[in-house]
């Protein structure tokens, strides 16, 4: 299982970054997707998941302004971030969880959100 993400950068505070994850090597279909961020001295921490289903859910401090959604036609998951602020400031990694419990983290993508 490979995921690959993508779409990181420098933006000033409001701006707006999407972020995209390309997964290959498993049934992209079956299996809950989900962006986790850490920043620097933090833990890592969930920001938006997404079931086969469609379900969402968010971090708290996102909501409103994050979007996750996923293309299974492209094995694709993407995070449409709006309104950014300094303490967006993170890594962002993109993750899979098969049906069966199976974990997979992709290499990280550094958004940096400053003036």
């Amino acid at each position: 299982v490979q995921l690959q993400a993508s779409g990181g950068g420098l933006v000033q505070p409001g701006g707006s970054l999407r972020l995209s994850c390309a997964a290959s090597g498993s049934i992209f279909s079956i299996n809950y997707m989900a962006w986790y961020r850490q920043a620097p001295g933090k833990q890592r921490e969930l920001v938006a998941g997404i079931t086969s289903g469609g379900s969402t859910n968010y971090l708290d401090s996102v909501k409103g302004r994050f979007t996750i959604s996923r293309d299974t036609a492209k094995n694709a998951v993407y995070l449409q971030m709006n309104s950014l602020k300094p303490e967006d400031t993170a890594v962002y990694y993109c993750n899979q969880v098969s049906p069966g419990g199976l974990t997979y983290w992709g290499k990280g993508t550094l958004v940096t959100v400053s003036s």
